[in-house]
């Protein structure tokens, strides 16, 4: 009688294992999605030059920052025009999870760690070639209207520290 219950059970286990195997990426697809639900970051900010401070400078004509909610996490893209007209897009996909993740189009880094402070605000710590480069943190405002980077690091050789305000791009 045993041996029969134990093998009527071992599909049922069988099945919940399963099922519970391939349950889990719609879990983390989810979850990403319920934590993009809550990023008050989401959206298309530009940059306000009467507002913000380069040290040492100059500041760069213009530049646009796109945050979008991705299967793999936040994907931020990052369009600059520079003083002398030169112009960059930079782009990756992280998580607030602090771990490195790799950069694009950026001269000065290869890696970012993001870190979720609370809804509105979050740090993250740029690398290149394995090396902490800079720190900064955001924080957007309680009207989701403005947000400020401030950022403490090396940028073109130099030392920075700069306060860099952005406004939403209303949809």
């Amino acid at each position: 009688m045993r041996a029969h219950v134990r093998l009527l059970l071992f599909p049922v286990v069988l099945g919940a294992a399963v099922a519970g195997w391939a349950a889990e990426p719609l879990l983390a697809a989810y979850q990403s999605q319920v934590t993009a639900a809550e990023d008050h970051v989401l959206g298309t900010w530009v940059l306000n030059l009467a507002k913000s401070k380069f040290r040492p400078g100059p500041p760069p004509k213009s530049q646009t920052r796109i945050y979008e909610a991705h299967r793999d996490g936040l994907k931020t893209t990052i369009k600059t025009v520079y003083a002398d007209g030169r112009s960059s897009t930079i782009e990756y996909v992280a998580n607030y999870d602090s771990v490195e993740y790799p950069v694009t189009g950026a001269p000065d880094s290869d890696a970012i760690a993001l870190k979720k402070i609370d809804a509105n605000t979050a740090e993250s710590t740029l690398w290149h070639a394995g090396k902490e480069m800079a720190n900064a943190r955001r924080v957007i405002s309680e009207d989701g209207k403005t947000m400020t980077i401030t950022y403490r690091g090396m940028w073109d050789g130099d030392q920075s520290n700069n306060v860099v305000v952005y406004d939403r791009v209303q949809k």
